[in-house]
């Protein structure tokens, strides 16, 4: 392998060298000349200083008895040093006693000799005699050429450099020739070696090391690189080695990836046998499961339509005059019913909040209200068990909030029930505060407590404290476990400390946003899919008119006792038992507001309000749903249908009375209603 010389390694080696050395050497070079340069003023000024001390004496006695001929000689003779090209005598007046000149050598260099030491120079010194010191006699004044002094130190100047540049180029070729035999031919031998190894058996070749060179870096390289070609024939002996092996097991894993892909294929076939069996159990889960949720919504609409028509008879008949026996066993009947309607709606929540499909409303309500309201409605159960029941809502807690007031009021019933219930002496405090954007209601009771054990089943469901508990003061175990969903179910957290025989402490912690208020005397009501809307509040006058209302409703019990309410409220009312029925009263009768029972015979309540909402003249006809069902998508399915509110059975006076003062038309028109 043959190189360029401008590219083999010892004429780098010798081009850096070089210029290293005469760089180096220019610059000693001109260290060299500067200070011959500083030499050469120096010896101009001492070489003329001592040529005026020679010729002052003779030139003292010519000008002091003023012989013209002495003075002529004197300055010829000066005129014969090579850099005098001007000599004169002056007198003690300032005036020419002798003078003498010549005129100044021309050259190529003079410019350079001029720049460094200037064209020309003069020299004075004063004439004086001994003993005559005092006696002026004037002045021998030389004007010198400074061309011969600089044309002595150009040429030392250049034979300087001219010497240093001769012997940078013998260095030059001198290292070129020692680099070359000593690092260049002996790398050349190796790489000629190198070239020689072949790709498929480098392990037949070793290089040589060269000559004179076994315990210096070449030699080193060169046994560094047999050491490589050994390690090469190791490693190349391996990979046949391995590659043999590596062709047996490829044929060993050809053979396992048939036999796993026959497997898999199998596995495959089997899976999708699987997934079409999953499907199909999909498909009968679902099938079941519409099956149970159909089943559970109409059981339970035929269990709280015969519930509710025995609690609206039992409402009614305590009305009327009675003794007290028999007011107190209505009373205790009617008790039981509505616990048994509580353990119902308890059931139902429970299943609907395990579904996932409960949802919550995010309205605007008062909270300080609502607490108000429970503690009022437990205040009689507080009574009859002597023990006191204290509302201690903070002053400072807003007074609208934005949040669910159904479900916040029934976990704030069921602890207050609770603590009445388990405390038989002092009494149950309520306290609300509001603070880093949480609502917090404390429970705190004086009651039996709960041991350690109890605390960890009392979220259990059908689980109570102990068996004691349930022997003692009856209930179900469902109400703290529904509490504890609910809350959950808000993104709150529920927490009880208790101590048996030291009273029980339940924390409720909601993250509700404060609402501003509306307007006074607006009520603020939820309409469809949470939105909010603000219906004003009837006047009196307006209230106390009778409406003519359409009792749409097909068992005969909840007629008695939807007919006996409105007849209380003042109003009067027709019947029908079903949809068709009903539009066949519309279209005889005129009236003010009709009360929709959702499932009947022949037509249901949704298609009715469907088809009265067809006609332009009903258009604007409140229809208020009144049904048994309380599964999920009940009032959307109402209001989605045209109707205008919903209320749930048993029918109570207060929630009817509501409802109807919210709707009635703003003034009862007098004529009847299209044939």
């Amino acid at each position: 392998m043959s190189k360029r010389f401008n590219q083999r390694l010892s004429y780098r080696l010798t081009r850096d060298s070089v210029l290293v050395a005469m760089a180096l050497g220019l610059v000693l070079n001109f260290i060299q000349i500067t200070l011959d340069y500083f030499r050469a003023r120096e010896s101009l000024e001492s070489e003329i200083h001592a040529l005026l001390d020679i010729s002052n004496s003779p030139a003292s006695q010519i000008a002091y008895n003023i012989n013209i001929r002495l003075a002529e000689e004197l300055l010829d003779g000066l005129l014969k040093h090579p850099a005098v090209i001007n000599a004169r005598i002056v007198d003690s007046e300032n005036g020419t006693m002798a003078a003498s000149g010549k005129s100044s050598p021309t050259s190529p260099y003079r410019w350079a000799s001029d720049l460094l030491f200037g064209s020309y120079r003069v020299f004075r010194q004063e004439l004086r005699v001994p003993r005559l010191e005092d006696l002026p006699l004037g002045e021998l004044v030389l004007t010198i050429d400074t061309f011969h002094y600089g044309a002595q130190f150009l040429e030392r100047a250049g034979y300087t450099l001219m010497s240093g540049l001769f012997k940078s180029l013998i260095l030059s070729a001198a290292l070129l020739l020692i680099f070359y035999f000593v690092l260049t031919r002996p790398m050349l031998n190796v790489i000629n070696a190198l070239v020689q190894v072949r790709a498929n058996s480098p392990e037949k070749v070793r290089l040589p090391v060269p000559h004179n060179h076994r315990e210096d870096e070449i030699g080193t390289m060169v046994g560094i690189i047999n050491q490589h070609l050994e390690t090469m024939d190791t490693s190349l002996a391996q990979l046949r080695h391995a590659e043999s092996a590596m062709k047996h097991y490829s044929t060993q894993l050809e053979q396992e990836v048939a036999d796993r892909t026959r497997e898999i294929s199998e596995k495959n076939q089997a899976l999708q046998r699987g997934n079409r069996a999953l499907v199909k159990a999909k498909e009968d889960a679902v099938r079941r499961a519409r099956a149970r949720a159909s089943f559970l919504a109409n059981m339970s609409h035929e269990i709280r339509t015969s519930l509710n028509g025995v609690l609206g008879l039992l409402a009614l008949a305590l009305e009327g005059d009675l003794d007290p026996a028999e007011r107190n066993r209505l009373e205790i009947a009617l008790s039981a019913g509505e616990s048994l309607l509580e353990l119902l709606n308890d059931i139902l929540d429970i299943s609907k909040v395990e579904a996932g499909k409960l949802r919550l409303e995010n309205i605007p309500f008062s909270v300080r209200r609502l607490i108000e309201e429970c503690a009022t409605l437990h205040t009689q159960q507080a009574r009859r068990r002597n023990i006191y029941l204290i509302n201690e809502t903070d002053p400072d807690l807003p007074e609208s909030f934005l949040g669910d007031p159904t479900r916040l009021r029934q976990v704030l019933n069921n602890l207050l029930s609770n603590a009445i219930k388990f405390t038989e002496q002092g009494g149950v405090r309520v306290r609300a505060g509001y603070s880093g954007g949480s609502l917090r209601i404390d429970v705190v009771d004086t009651g039996v407590g709960l041991s350690k054990e109890g605390l960890h089943r009392i979220f259990s469901p059908f689980s109570q404290a102990d068996a004691d508990t349930t022997r003692l003061y009856g209930g179900t175990g469902l109400g703290l476990m529904l509490c504890r969903q609910l809350v959950e179910r808000m993104h709150g957290q529920i927490l009880v400390d208790s101590r048996e025989g030291s009273g029980t402490h339940v924390t409720v912690t909601l993250p509700l946003a404060v609402h501003d208020a509306g307007p006074a005397g607006v009520e603020v009501k939820a309409s469809p899919k949470n939105r909010v809307s603000i219906t004003p509040e009837p006047s009196q006058s307006d209230t106390d008119q009778p409406l003519s209302i359409l009792l749409v409703e097909d068992n005969q019990v909840n007629q008695l006792v939807a007919t006996s309410l409105l007849k209380k409220l003042g109003h009067r009312t027709d019947h029908a038992e079903n949809g068709q029925k009903a539009i066949h009263a519309l279209e005889r009768t005129h009236y003010d507001m009709v009360l929709m029972d959702c499932q009947m015979p022949v037509m249901d309540g949704y298609a009715a309000t469907q088809r009265i909402r067809q006609n332009p003249d009903w258009k604007n006809l409140p229809i208020i749903a009144v049904t048994a069902n309380v599964m999920e998508g009940d009032r959307e399915g109402c209001l989605a249908s045209g109707m205008n509110d919903y209320i749930s059975k048993p029918y109570k006076y207060d929630e009817l009375r509501a409802v109807i003062n919210r709707w009635r038309p703003p003034a009862a028109p007098e004529h009847p209603g299209p044939a």
